[in-house]
């Protein structure tokens, strides 16, 4: 088995039925944009501007942000005059820490938006322009453009979290608001599946659009290993609360417990217990009953390690995650999502905001992998046990900061996408990370155990 027998397409994600890629590169990019206005439309100035915790930016910052990350990529670094260079240090995510942005001299509404309509039109000004060069890393096959576009998707799920940790009145989005989750049947299978021993491909050398974390593609040779058919639900993850989960010293690794006590940590970040086994969540500012056969969400990794204890199972490895995600044992070859190469449909994977919460439990029976896995893309990001490393052979491209300067043991993988992660931004490929302690993401779990 060889990590680069994998193919390629010289039009990645912009091939397909599209006579023009450049074509398809402006719907996509238009399609994002509505997305991320559409998203905040709701919302007056003061809100845009308001920092509504710590952990998060002011929305105006977010969008303003979005228009300079296009303005270096798709205008200056590509030849084209910049529109904004003053704004470089305003909206440098590096250099102006979360905490400090509300103080930032930031556009307001009105101005980020005429900033991104600018940029906007030079950018597309430039696409009709350039030639896609198969020798320019970032022209090749467009990478840069699904760059750019998965940016702007990914800082939409960041804007999701901010509403959700906004204070009421409740978020209602243009489509009418947040679904209260309908309880789904108790899916029939087995409540694990086996992954059997043997070598797999993990990473791309061939997907247009994935990161310099993704690549180069390598074979690791895994023990046998069983892994939960489902994400962990929120009636799981209640036993485990009702048990005394979060009273008791021993589910826990040292940090995780000195942590949930100094957080005061009871239970998931937005549930709220009213009276003797009366449970309710909050969504968007809206207050619901439970919904038991969602996954649950809003947990952190050491709240993750630690039910995950208490199952007497442990946090699956990354590398455990992406086999039983991707890798097809009958053809000894590796799928783009579980179910296939085949774009996400509503009915293989919940992403994209279609239903603002996470889909019950064996709700999407289409998108199993190859090994029987459901709901592994879309719904909630997954904890995994792994820190953030490169894979052997990394190279970073086109910039440092995207991912080498956060390598270490400081950060935690997650894996899958959730619910408000767009279609275009996910992959089995696709690896997310962050601090140990962070809960304010639309993250949860599935567990594993050697087998």
């Amino acid at each position: 088995m060889e990590a680069d027998d994998l193919g390629a397409d010289d039009l990645g994600p912009w091939g397909g039925d599209w006579l023009d890629p450049k074509e398809h590169v402006a719907v996509e990019l238009e399609a994002g944009r509505r997305r991320s206005l559409d998203l905040l439309a709701p919302l007056d100035d003061g809100q845009l501007l308001r920092q509504h915790s710590p952990l998060m930016s002011p929305l105006a910052w977010d969008l303003a942000h979005v228009g300079n990350y296009e303005d270096l990529w798709l205008v200056r670094a590509l030849g084209g005059s910049p529109v904004g260079p003053h704004h470089d240090r305003l909206y440098d995510a590096f250099r102006n820490p979360r905490a400090d942005r509300p103080s930032l001299p930031m556009l307001g509404p009105d101005g980020a938006r005429a900033y991104l309509a600018e940029v906007r039109g030079r950018a597309l000004d430039l696409l009709e322009r350039r030639e896609w060069d198969p020798a320019d890393g970032l022209l090749r096959a467009g990478f840069v453009y699904g760059m750019v576009l998965q940016h702007e998707h990914q800082h939409d799920e960041t804007m999701l979290a901010t509403l959700q940790l906004m204070a009421s009145p409740g978020y209602r989005p243009p489509s009418g608001g947040p679904r209260s989750s309908e309880q789904g049947g108790v899916p029939v299978g087995p409540e694990e599946v086996l992954v059997e021993g043997g070598p797999f491909v993990m990473g791309t050398d061939s997907d247009a659009w994935a990161y310099d974390n993704e690549r180069p593609a390598y074979v690791v040779d895994l023990g046998p290993f069983r892994i939960d058919t489902h994400p962990t639900t929120n009636a799981a993850y209640l036993e485990f609360v009702e048990a005394g989960g979060y009273r008791e010293r021993c589910w826990w690794s040292e940090a995780g417990w000195a942590w949930r006590t100094e957080a005061g940590l009871e239970h998931p970040g937005t549930w709220r217990r009213h009276g003797r086994g009366a449970w309710t969540h909050d969504r968007f500012g809206w207050e619901e009953d439970l919904p038991g056969e969602e996954p649950v969400q809003h947990v952190c990794w050491y709240e993750a390690e630690a039910y995950a204890h208490w199952r007497g199972r442990r946090l699956p490895t990354e590398a455990e995650w992406e086999k039983a995600a991707s890798w097809d044992p009958g053809l000894g070859a590796k799928r783009r999502f579980p179910w296939g190469d085949g774009a996400p449909t509503p009915a293989r994977a919940n992403l994209g905001q279609r239903r603002f919460g996470p889909a019950p439990r064996g709700s999407l029976p289409e998108g199993a992998s190859a090994y029987g896995c459901q709901q592994m893309v879309g719904d909630v990001w997954e904890w995994t046990s792994s820190d953030f490393r490169p894979h052997p052979g990394f190279r970073a491209f086109p910039y440092r900061e995207y991912s080498e300067v956060f390598w270490g043991s400081d950060y935690k993988v997650l894996r899958g996408g959730s619910w408000a992660t767009h279609p275009s931004a996910v992959r089995t490929t696709f690896r997310n990370w962050d601090y140990p302690i962070r809960r304010q993401i639309f993250a949860g779990l599935r567990c594993a155990r050697d087998a």
